[in-house]
């Protein structure tokens, strides 16, 4: 990096292009910078999703993705197209043909996937705000990691009209920004609402096992963020177990969360893009290349059962959460790996995939917004605690964010 002076964009390793596409109209975001990650479309480019042969197998867009229109036309700027993990295919953030963007909060660490090049241009001050995708973190882990905001909407209200859609019952279109601020005028566009909502939380419900499940550096690295939350809102926040939410045995914990994500994630990418393997037969990285053998083998018989409870989960939540309430938990139950680290191994032979989605799938699976908010660290890594709202509350989320970041800037 560049010796005490601004990261350049190649040291940032954070864009596949850049180039500059003027507003088309004025508002909330003028004067504000941001990138779109390499999954969804930008009018006259080609869409790579981290992958030369899907590049090299599809047309360059015709037109800009719908979420690209709104910010254009509410003033911002867009600089360029990220580096995604191949296909979405990783939470890691190492791309096997494109490399891995630059952490600049953790160097010797990776960013995070899929959003890691959006994740990376923000936190190297490239962009203002950046267009992530999120289907099982892939926004949410590159925010904790890299130290900024993140966003995953509630499921469906911002369009995926133009960026790639691989799990279509979990995909949303999400945010990454430098701060509370830049994260909210953002969403306001893309979610069409006009003003925050300044409600206070009426509960913030700590998930037990979600922080059981934590590594003791980020328990440690999140006690002060939890203390403040309890100066903030004081008897409003409280332990619950997600078991009381589910219905299900304590003993099972977050598992059946898990295995009900993965079980449906992996059936909806081999339903969306399996007929293209089968004819391409794509150049694949070898991470890629043994994650689409797993999907591959998967046995499509679990499927009605995955759904069911999905649906049991997702109602059972709509219950258990009123309109000002809120679930807190850790974004990654781990620092990010170090960048030297055999990602195969850490992507299939370790914990670390499963924890995380056992956190992530929480949201997924009850299309729920999340926010992960940059307050904490351990050893000087980044460390995000999330707060999740009841569908549709994404106002009043990010109302809430912004009123824990006006009180920590205090």
């Amino acid at each position: 990096m560049s010796a005490g002076g601004p990261i350049t964009v190649a040291e940032s390793r954070a864009f596949v292009e850049t180039f500059e596409l003027e507003p088309t109209g004025a508002g909330p975001l003028d004067g504000l910078r941001f990138a779109v990650k390499d999954l969804i479309d930008i009018a006259g480019h080609e869409t790579g999703c981290g992958n030369p042969s899907w590049r090299d197998t599809h047309p360059a867009a015709t037109v800009n993705a719908v979420c690209v229109e709104q910010l254009l036309g509410a003033g911002g700027r867009c600089v360029g197209k990220t580096v995604t993990d191949e296909l979405g295919l990783s939470l890691i953030g190492e791309n096997h043909f494109y490399g891995t963007p630059l952490n600049p909060k953790a160097p010797d660490r990776v960013p995070g996937g899929s959003s890691s090049g959006s994740a990376s241009a923000v936190a190297c001050g490239l962009a203002d705000f950046a267009l992530g995708t999120d289907t099982g973190g892939s926004v949410r882990v590159p925010a904790s990691n890299c130290g900024i905001w993140g966003l995953r909407p509630s499921h469906g209200l911002i369009s995926v009209a133009g960026a790639n859609s691989f799990a279509p019952t979990f995909d949303t279109v999400g945010i990454l920004a430098r701060s509370a601020d830049v994260l909210a005028r953002a969403a306001s566009v893309l979610l069409a609402y006009e003003g925050l909502l300044g409600e206070a939380p009426r509960r913030v419900h700590l998930i037990r096992e979600a922080f059981a499940i934590a590594d003791p550096e980020v328990q440690k690295a999140l006690e002060a963020p939890l203390q403040h939350f309890r100066g903030l809102f004081g008897e409003r926040v409280c332990e619950t177990s997600l078991m009381e939410i589910s219905g299900e045995p304590e003993e099972m914990g977050l598992q059946a969360w898990y295995e009900s994500y993965n079980v449906l994630q992996w059936a909806e990418i081999e339903s969306s893009i399996g007929a293209w393997i089968a004819a391409t037969k794509p150049t694949l990285g070898p991470t890629v290349a043994k994650s689409l053998a797993l999907v591959k083998n998967l046995d499509r018989r679990q499927v009605t059962r995955a759904v069911q409870r999905r649906e049991t989960y997702c109602r059972r939540l709509r219950t258990f959460l009123g309109p000002t309430d809120l679930l807190c938990l850790p974004t990654v139950p781990a620092l990010p790996p170090l960048t030297d680290s055999k990602i195969h191994r850490v992507r299939l032979g370790s914990a670390y995939y499963p924890r995380a989605l056992s956190l992530t799938s929480v949201a997924g699976l009850g299309r729920l917004p999340q926010v992960s908010l940059p307050l904490a660290e351990h050893a000087g890594v980044p460390v995000g605690v999330s707060l999740l709202a009841a569908y549709g509350r994404d106002a009043f989320l990010l109302g809430v964010a912004q009123r824990v970041a006006a009180s920590m800037e205090g």
